[in-house]
């Protein structure tokens, strides 16, 4: 099955020959940045070498989610909850949010004390976070014949539609003056005295005086061209989407299965824990780094070995301004969706509501997801290249974060005082000593 179509978007016809501002990649992050910034009177050039949302942006479960995220996140998402509530009026276009809640189950001792310890972490910000159980869970969950001890119930949380939203702030940031170019890789850096000048793209080059990469899955690749040193791999996720059914308007998590409700009247569909992780090149350079979290993760997974070991030790690592890239080669990163993984979740999925057998399966897909040693975003100025900045990183958690990560990465390009402290997504976080690993309670 081909994978999720996004809203198509137009490109504009000319590459324009100076802006303030280069943004590499047409996610969500990478839109919301374009957005922020033609805000404030910034010229931009948002350049995609694909498609807007071709990749994981348009890919991913579509929760906006506050819930048992890492608490580094939480200032960020918090401000990207606020952000969501007025998105359709300030792009003017759909998006399909929907604040509906999102519930996490949990079944035996150890998975209810993890509920119990992460819900400290949203004390006094007022969400409406809890713990439920019993009568009022079955309320919640009606003809289900899932079996969770207690779930925690994150009222704030919601849900949008992924194929919608990135083109949507894509096209409005288009509306305040920015350059939406597709099918337009940007190949290189141009650096004159250790500072950003201009970017050279597949058109041509571009004179700017600031550049953000947010190339989700292929920002190691880029950096590494301009010789930053960037720890980044890639995880792929599956996921599927059910023809229209009745069911909880409420998205639920589990070990299993997660699911939520969709615009179409379907459900998107995935497993709860399961990754598939293909062993590459770089899992032999990053190993290291990758440690903890792999420890932490272990259980969830599922390692491979498979044709990307080819694909990635042929890919080139470093390149001119005037050679075809990696990025022209493919230009959609559109992995192979794993069948046992769909059927698992389905099977679960089926189990939980047996109004889902009424349901067919019209869709599936995998995404890849940029995942970091701790699992937290890098938002962040390069300290040794004045003007480059990095968004990348998100681990999974990107889209529902996506327009807060936009309005910071923005002040800091901006020199404005930022929406949240930006510490935590430093990118030198890798090199200055700091322990980097995976929230433990996460």
């Amino acid at each position: 099955m081909p994978g999720p179509k996004p809203t198509p978007v137009e490109p504009d016809l000319h590459l324009p020959k100076t802006v303030d501002v280069v943004v590499i990649g047409g996610g969500i992050i990478g839109a919301s940045t374009a957005l922020e910034l033609s805000e404030r009177g910034a010229s931009v050039l948002l350049c995609e070498k694909g498609q807007i949302a071709g990749e994981q942006s348009s890919r991913n479960w579509g929760w906006v989610r506050l819930g048992m995220r890492d608490p580094r996140e939480i200032p960020l998402m918090v401000e990207a909850l606020h952000l969501w509530q007025g998105l359709d009026q300030r792009t003017g276009r759909k998006t399909g949010y929907t604040r509906a809640g999102i519930l996490f189950g949990a079944s035996g001792k150890r998975s209810s004390g993890n509920l119990e310890r992460w819900l400290r972490h949203v004390d006094g910000l007022q969400t409406g976070a809890r713990l439920v159980a019993g009568g009022e869970l079955d309320a919640m969950l009606p003809d289900t014949a899932a079996d969770f001890d207690c779930a925690l119930f994150m009222p704030q949380d919601g849900r949008a539609e992924p194929q919608w939203a990135a083109p949507a702030i894509a096209e409005a940031a288009r509306d305040r003056g920015a350059v939406l170019m597709t099918n337009c890789a940007v190949r290189s850096v141009d650096l004159r005295d250790g500072r950003v000048s201009g970017v050279f793209t597949e058109r041509g080059r571009v004179a700017c005086n600031y550049v953000v990469l947010a190339g989700g899955a292929w920002s190691r690749l880029f950096a590494g061209n301009a010789g930053i040193d960037l720890p980044q791999l890639k995880v792929q996720n599956t996921v599927l989407r059910t023809s229209p059914v009745e069911g909880p308007e409420t998205a639920l998590w589990a070990d299993e299965f997660a699911m939520r409700k969709r615009a179409d009247g379907g459900y998107s569909i995935a497993s709860g824990r399961e990754n598939t992780v293909d062993i590459v090149p770089d899992s032999f350079r990053l190993g290291r780094q990758f440690l903890p979290a792999f420890k932490q993760e272990w259980r969830s997974l599922r390692f491979r070995l498979s044709g990307r070991w080819r694909t990635e030790a042929q890919q080139d690592q470093t390149w001119l301004p005037t050679d075809v890239t990696p990025f022209e080669k493919c230009r959609v990163l559109d992995p192979e969706p794993s069948s046992k993984v769909l059927r698992k979740a389905w099977a679960k999925a089926r189990d939980a509501f047996p109004a889902l057998e009424q349901a067919e399966i019209v869709q599936s897909w995998a995404g890849m997801i940029d995942v970091t040693p701790d699992a937290v975003p890098v938002i962040s100025g390069v300290d040794e290249m004045a003007g480059m900045y990095i968004a990348t990183g998100f681990s999974g958690h990107g889209f529902g974060i996506g327009p807060a990560a936009g309005r910071l990465m923005a002040d800091l390009v901006a020199e404005t005082t930022p929406c949240v402290d930006p510490a935590a997504f430093r990118l030198s976080r890798f090199t200055d000593g700091s322990i980097v690993r995976p929230d433990p309670g996460y």
